[in-house]
């Protein structure tokens, strides 16, 4: 199985809601049939009235169904409450939600298992199938009121913007496994490490958003064609048909273009494979939909902004470089792009500053955020932040027009409004932005 056909399979695998549905359903037939063996092999039978129990196993299985059809409409309603008061680029980490999935595969499961045992019974009752059937109802019942609760935490603004930015975490310690030391990498591009014009330029077949890529395949092959090998998109770039693909440097020609797009992986939207920066984006999205006019509120701002704040520590303290790919003789195989820090500030920043600039409350947390990462990260990373605090300082002045509501807005907040770091009280109307060691620090 090649790489693609093996990523296809498992993106579908985790996105589908209905596959472990269905095999919970031919797991609760099959386990039907191993117990009705066991129990005709022991002679087990019980005193149950037959029509008693068979009045009890068809309540059950109706709960068991209303069960199944209750979650259904949750995701559903989760769909669409998530797109409209969230981001539409919710709905993928909704339905990949682990307990959504096992909750619907337990009550298919228990659901079909209670109506075998309810087709079982004619003049005696089965004893082991029986009991089986009623402690898996009671289980699902467990996991229904489990589930009430879970979904409830998973409509909270808190709850969605902390699932994105643990994804978001997991990302970028894998794209960016080494942590920062010495100089920073503002990012390995093609014209930095290759030369010369390219031997070929392999297009892309069809239209699409490149969402992950197989490194050590393309090392694999580039080494058999002794050439170097550059991606052009960056994961999450939207290639249209025709456009560059691969460019090809050195060797024959390279290797054909049909192994070389076997490759990469192709799709309708963005995912969070591959892709840290797909997590500020959500997190960006559903601060700036917080932050209009018609939603107006800034709190769940300040929410996204806690958790872009912790995202931005964890990218900022690691080796950004990751752009090459080597063989085991240290040739260089492989250029493709990531993004550099640069792109992580002003995706965590800039949008938050334009559409939030009204709000004092945002104002405040944004200048706590930059000037906490300012004190934490490496040196190398300060002035990039230096400047987004210029900016912010601008930012207030233009938009708050009292000297109390600029002095006001220029004390870092990390609570927004109501919460206040040591010293902050004292903090004069800010000329020139914070910097780590000054009172407002």
């Amino acid at each position: 199985m090649s790489w693609i056909q093996r990523y296809k399979l498992r993106n579908y695998l985790c996105n589908s809601v209905w596959i472990l549905s269905v095999f919970g359903m031919v797991a609760g037939l099959v386990l039907v049939k191993c117990l009705r063996f066991i129990e005709e092999r022991a002679g087990w039978q019980s005193g149950f009235d037959p029509d008693a129990a068979r009045a009890l196993f068809g309540t059950l299985a109706g709960a068991m169904f209303t069960f199944i059809v209750f979650l259904s409409s949750i995701l559903l309603l989760v769909v669409q409450l998530g797109s409209a008061q969230l981001t539409p680029r919710i709905i993928g980490i909704v339905f990949r939600d682990r307990v959504n999935r096992f909750a619907l595969a337990l009550f298919a499961f228990s659901f079909t298992f209670t109506l075998a045992v309810l087709l079982r019974i004619h003049t005696s009752v089965p004893t082991l199938t029986a009991y089986v059937s009623s402690y898996l109802c009671l289980l699902s019942l467990g996991v229904f009121l489990f589930l009430i609760d879970h979904v409830g935490k998973t409509l909270r603004p808190s709850g969605a913007l902390l699932a994105v930015a643990r994804l978001g975490h997991l990302e970028i310690q894998g794209v960016y496994p080494r942590p920062l030391s010495g100089e920073p990498n503002t990012g390995h591009y093609p014209e930095n490490v290759l030369g010369g014009e390219p031997a070929r330029t392999v297009p892309n077949p069809k239209d699409g958003v490149l969402l992950a890529f197989d490194v050590e395949g393309l090392v694999v092959l580039a080494r058999q064609a002794n050439c170097t090998i550059e991606l052009v998109p960056q994961v999450g770039d939207f290639v249209a048909a025709g456009s560059p693909l691969f460019r090809i440097f050195g060797g024959q020609g390279g290797p054909s273009a049909g192994a070389l797009c076997q490759s990469i992986a192709l799709g309708q939207e963005r995912t969070l494979e591959q892709d840290p920066a797909f997590a500020f984006r959500i997190t960006v999205d559903i601060a700036s939909k917080a932050l209009s006019p018609a939603i107006n509120d800034p709190t769940t701002a300040v929410l996204a902004i806690d958790q872009l704040h912790h995202l931005l520590r964890n990218v900022g303290s690691r080796d950004l470089g990751e752009g090459r790919a080597h063989d085991t003789s240290g040739s260089l195989r492989l250029v493709y792009r990531t993004p550099n820090w640069e792109d992580f500030v002003y995706l965590a920043v800039t949008e938050i500053r334009h559409f939030g600039g009204t709000s004092i409350q945002v104002a405040r947390r944004l200048r706590a955020m930059l000037e906490n990462l300012t004190e934490v990260l490496p040196i190398e990373r300060t002035p990039l932040l230096r400047n987004e605090l210029a900016l912010l300082h601008r930012s207030t002045g233009r938009f708050f027009q009292d000297a109390e509501d600029q002095a006001f807005a220029a004390i870092s907040d990390l609570q927004g409004v109501g919460g206040n770091r040591p010293g902050a009280k004292d903090s004069p109307v800010a000329v020139e932005p914070a910097v780590p060691g000054s009172k407002a620090s």
